[in-house]
């Protein structure tokens, strides 16, 4: 059974254990490397999931953490979308879908007009999950990593207030 848990401060190493999960895992599918953010200390952890106006929820199947999501403030009426990871042993279960839903269902109910995210651009499986949630690429540049070898593709959707 999949269950959805908001995160706060005190989730502190939950958040780490998902995220340093997520990091070697999937360690081409993130801008940022695992040895960014293996040592950083309780306060940094707590500060992420602290961040005003943010909003990060875990995926849990069977009560073991499988996945993971951010919503972060944005510029003007838009939110973004970051950190979406489902772990290799729990993807197909539509996971995915139920945090990128998840973190839409707080956007629009923050208010935002927009939803907005930058995925790697050799990222074909998170480009399709976005794809099928209605995210379309806005062809404005995104960042280049530091090798310089990949860079990000922006996309965003337009939400519907009820």
């Amino acid at each position: 059974m999949v269950t959805l848990r908001v995160l706060t401060p005190d989730d502190w190493p939950l958040w780490r254990a998902l995220r340093l999960a997520a990091l070697t895992d999937a360690p081409n599918a993130f801008k940022v490397r695992l040895a960014d953010w293996h040592s950083g200390e309780e306060e940094r952890w707590r500060a992420r999931l602290g961040l005003p106006g943010a909003h990060h929820v875990a995926a849990l199947l069977d009560g073991h953490a499988v996945g993971m999501a951010s919503g972060l403030p944005g510029a003007a009426e838009s939110k973004e979308l970051r950190s979406v990871w489902v772990s290799s042993r729990a993807r197909g279960r539509g996971i995915g879908n139920r945090l990128v839903a998840a973190i839409e269902t707080w956007a629009l109910a923050s208010g935002a007009a927009a939803l907005k995210l930058a995925v790697l651009a050799d990222n074909e499986p998170a480009i399709a999950l976005y794809r099928r949630h209605g995210f379309m690429a806005t062809g404005e540049p995104g960042a280049v990593l530091p090798d310089g070898a990949a860079g990000e593709q922006v996309m965003v959707k337009k939400l519907r207030r009820a």
